[in-house]
């Protein structure tokens, strides 16, 4: 049986009774450890945003979007935690929030504990959007440089989702 391989890879021959899963799988590679590490930080930030929202918040619509955002964020950090156990990556090494983009500085996160009503709203959906608007650069990054494939899926899960949700964040508080 002839097994396609990735662009630019040349397809691979199966033996007869051997099956893809038999095939060698690709290592994770330094980005997909690098981008998991991140990426846990960043959703443990989203949580901690989207934590202030049923006090602070005055929009029902925003309040509802920040809760499906923690009920999805916090399954997958779970789910990166547990890859990077399996593959040997340990627990999440801190890397700093200036090397991901969209993070929130410690200065807007004391606005945003400080705002509520209709200003936290605001503030909320602007550091949200930048937040998430980071997640799909490094998302779009670790898919040009990673190797392993739950990364990649991960990854490309990201985009949509946050796509979609930046895409409802503009249109939440307008007029």
């Amino acid at each position: 049986m002839i097994v396609p391989g990735k662009p630019g890879e040349a397809a691979k021959t199966l033996a007869p009774g051997q099956t893809p899963a038999d095939l060698p799988r690709n290592q994770p590679n330094d980005a997909d450890f690098r981008y998991i590490r991140m990426m846990i930080k960043h959703h443990q930030q989203a949580l901690e945003m989207t934590s202030l929202v049923p006090q602070r918040g005055a929009n029902p619509t925003l309040k509802s979007f920040a809760s499906r955002i923690a009920d999805t964020q916090g399954p997958d950090i779970k789910s990166m935690e547990a890859w990077l156990s399996k593959n040997g990556g340990g627990p999440a090494a801190h890397e700093g929030h200036e090397q991901m983009m969209g993070m929130a500085t410690p200065e807007q996160l004391a606005a945003l504990r400080a705002a509520s009503g209709p200003e936290f709203d605001k503030l909320f959906v602007q550091l949200m959007t930048k937040h998430h608007e980071g997640a799909l650069s490094m998302a779009t990054d670790v898919l040009q440089t990673g190797a392993d494939v739950f990364v990649e899926e991960m990854a490309q899960d990201v985009i949509v989702t946050q796509e979609k949700e930046i895409a409802q964040m503009k249109t939440m508080l307008a007029p």
